[in-house]
């Protein structure tokens, strides 16, 4: 099968679209599939992968730089033209995503779409006062090119519902999540990170890795962990990622008298995050924007419990009392976890849970399978027709 994959946002941006897109063409290509990516130019990088082609984007930096594709360029509509695509699968409703859309139609093959994003969480990168505009805009584009396609794909359940109510009446929509690559996790050394932040075997380590933004609701996370780091003596947060929140959180650190206890390492490389994880005892997140939030299936598989806010997509992979706890107060959040940090039974139990539920559900292999099973009867259907 040739399967051409459009997307706005890929390489060397390591988010959760991009990690979503390579995840599946890995699997894709080892099961003897043909992928292409079409994709916005990146200012001084190079593809190594040759079935990468770049549109020619504007190179814009409002909070994250974020590359915006020129959907046009001659160069790869000809390059098109001598491609054999058997199925398109669009990753945005707009500019790359309108590419997808009328080649699909041109050439008469089933079309899908991913809804990644939700996108009324992300206003924030549009500047006042056009935000609120931006938000219904955005919204209703997607909800219109979902309703124009062969199949909507979603990472998790709770965004079908959400979809659904923002008024998304195609009745072809199934949640296949993004999977976690196994053989990322071999070999991981703890000792080694512990002692690049130079943390002693002694403590406990809570672990964050996020953007640090807005929608990440990192602020609230920092004060609702900074309670347990005031009663515990042996605990560090360890809060990975970078974004423009940086310096207001290390301010917040050092305010709540936590500064010496909270560790900010910065961006950490994607063959750096097995380290870190098996580092930690336990994985806490905040956010309310995820449509599946793929680092904590990636900590779950790592053998992580999980403490986050009762959100979409989070929802979907904690079982709450099993794997971990979902909390729908926040001020229930430091109880929580100190209860786990405080009984090491619970903690292991919750581990190994998690670590069960993630090679069970959320492995490369199995959402691949599932991915190319949507693929093959929807090229059944129009072979039939």
């Amino acid at each position: 099968m040739n399967i051409a994959i459009f997307t706005n946002n890929y390489l060397p941006n390591h988010y959760g679209v991009t990690n979503s897109i390579e995840s599946f063409r890995k699997q894709f290509e080892k099961m003897g599939h043909t992928v292409y990516i079409f994709a916005p130019a990146y200012k001084n990088y190079t593809d190594n992968n040759p079935n990468v082609f770049r549109y020619p984007a504007l190179d814009v930096r409002y909070r994250i730089k974020f590359p915006i594709p020129i959907p046009y360029s001659r160069k790869i509509g000809r390059k098109i033209k001598e491609l054999k695509i058997d199925i398109i699968h669009s990753q945005h409703p707009n500019l790359l995503g309108t590419v997808a859309y009328r080649l699909a139609k041109k050439r008469k093959i089933p079309l899908i779409f991913t809804w990644h994003t939700l996108y009324d969480m992300y206003v924030s990168y549009v500047p006042f006062p056009f935000s609120k505009l931006a938000k219904f805009w955005i919204i209703g584009n997607a909800v219109k090119y979902a309703n124009k396609v062969d199949q909507v794909i979603v990472p998790t359940n709770s965004v079908k519902k959400i979809i659904k109510e923002w008024g998304v009446k195609n009745k072809n929509i199934i949640d296949i999540p993004t999977g976690v690559e196994e053989k990322f996790f071999d070999n991981s050394d703890a000792k080694k990170i512990r002692k690049k932040l130079k943390i002693s075997s002694d403590k406990k380590i809570i672990l964050s890795i996020s953007r640090l933004t807005e929608e990440k609701n990192v602020s609230l996370l920092l004060k609702m962990v900074a309670g347990v780091l005031q009663k515990r003596k042996d605990t560090i947060f360890v809060l990975g990622g970078e974004g423009y929140l940086l310096k207001k959180l290390k301010e917040e650190a050092k305010n709540l008298g936590v500064n010496e206890k909270i560790i900010f390492p910065g961006v950490i490389k994607k063959n750096e995050i097995k380290n870190y994880f098996a580092m930690a005892d336990i994985f806490v997140y905040a956010s309310k924007s995820e449509t599946q939030g793929m680092i904590i299936s990636e900590a779950m598989f790592a053998g992580l419990p999980i403490v986050a806010l009762d959100a979409s997509g989070v929802r979907d992979l904690v079982l709450s009392g099993e794997t971990g706890k979902l909390i729908l107060e926040n001020e229930q959040f430091e109880k929580e976890l100190r209860k786990i940090l405080d009984n090491n039974d619970l903690l292991k139990k919750f581990s190994q849970k998690a670590k069960e539920r993630a090679e069970q559900k959320y492995t490369d292999k199995v959402c691949a399978l599932k991915m190319l099973d949507v693929y093959k009867k929807l090229l059944k259907n129009y072979l039939s027709v």
